[in-house]
């Protein structure tokens, strides 16, 4: 097996005929927890971040398999279904924002690349028709997916304006979300830090560049730089615990860390470096990146690069010994964003 094809080993050991299990037990999968649109949809981006990347066959293989399963997950003009069980029951009547997001950044993504026309028409059907579900979001996660799909679409049609009416109305629901809750000392979209959270920054910093909008990228490297300040400590990444997140005013948590937090900041801040033109940010995202391998606040290693799998997080005892998809995932999109460009 070649270097690169091995970088997808863990998305093969999770994948079967129907996509992307959810999760293992001490890295063995648990099948009874069945699929979801969310990891589908981000381990699609992945494929199609590691093809452009390596060019090869076995990404392709991949992002066809995942973007199947989207298709059967669709509802049309309502998005997706996020939960499919094992024995391939919907679970849901309609998913999650936060799964739609990802699946319309998913399929901007794919339509945005050099995969086989048939997978991008695919992406773009499935974007088109879904795409109305997400005017009503409310979520500023799945507001930031959607945005992140929207800037790929636009740089595969730049000529669309339709595209740029919808850029502009979901990123003004952002922005007003920071004029609303920014202040001296706290320079975020909330009044709390959950997950994902440069997702955020992300995605004003991007459509920011897509519209030429100077304040829109303001924005974003303001609240980027903010969110380093809270979870770099003493030079080490340490991202906002689960067990209790941030609130303003209140004592951040501290524990449990998460991949996705680590994953999302290293993307954030290599775009950032690229639209900024400030090696700072490529800095920070090796060092975020480097968390997953040691350099983190109890020194444990989550990755075992045999297989391209990653351990669930750490704990205050050490580390969560389960594997799912979003860690594995998590990890290979920082890997190849390093690798690559994000």
């Amino acid at each position: 097996m070649h270097k690169e094809e091995n970088k997808l080993e863990g998305l093969r050991l999770f994948t079967d005929e129907t996509g992307m299990l959810q999760h293992s037990k001490f890295g063995v999968i648990d099948r009874r927890h069945g699929y979801s649109t969310d990891d589908n949809a981000r381990a699609l981006i992945a494929t199609v971040r590691h093809h452009k990347v390596f060019g090869d066959e076995l990404s392709v293989f991949l992002a066809k398999k995942y973007l199947e399963f989207l298709l059967f997950m669709h509802k049309n003009s309502e998005g997706f279904h996020n939960l499919l069980s094992y024995e391939k029951r919907y679970l849901d009547e309609v998913g999650t924002e936060d799964s739609i997001g990802h699946a319309l950044w998913a399929t901007g993504y794919t339509l945005n690349s050099e995969l086989p026309r048939m997978l991008r028409q695919l992406s773009k059907l499935l974007f088109d028709e879904s795409l109305p579900s997400a005017r009503s979001f409310t979520s500023p996660r799945a507001i930031a997916f959607t945005l992140l799909g929207l800037c790929e679409y636009s740089k595969a049609f730049p000529g669309d304006t339709n595209l740029k009416n919808d850029l502009r109305s979901m990123v003004n629901f952002l922005v007003d979300r920071y004029n609303d809750n920014s202040e001296e000392g706290w320079i975020w979209f909330e009044r709390y830090m959950t997950y994902a959270n440069p997702r955020l920054p992300q995605a004003l910093l991007e459509t920011g560049t897509i519209l030429h909008d100077e304040s829109l990228i303001r924005i974003g490297t303001e609240s980027l730089d903010f969110l380093i300040e809270t979870q770099f400590i003493d030079e080490i990444f340490q991202p906002i615990g689960t067990e209790g997140w941030y609130h303003k005013g209140e004592e951040r948590a501290y524990y449990d860390q998460q991949p996705i937090e680590a994953a999302c900041m290293v993307e954030a801040c290599i775009v950032a470096s690229r639209i900024l033109c400030e090696e700072k940010y490529n800095a920070y995202a090796e060092s975020a990146f480097n968390w997953f391998h040691g350099k983190n606040s109890l020194g444990l290693k989550l990755v075992d690069e045999e297989t391209y799998t990653c351990f669930d997080g750490i704990t205050p005892k050490g580390l969560n010994q389960n594997k799912g998809a979003e860690s594995t995932i998590s990890y290979l999109l920082s890997d190849l964003a390093i690798v690559g460009e994000a």
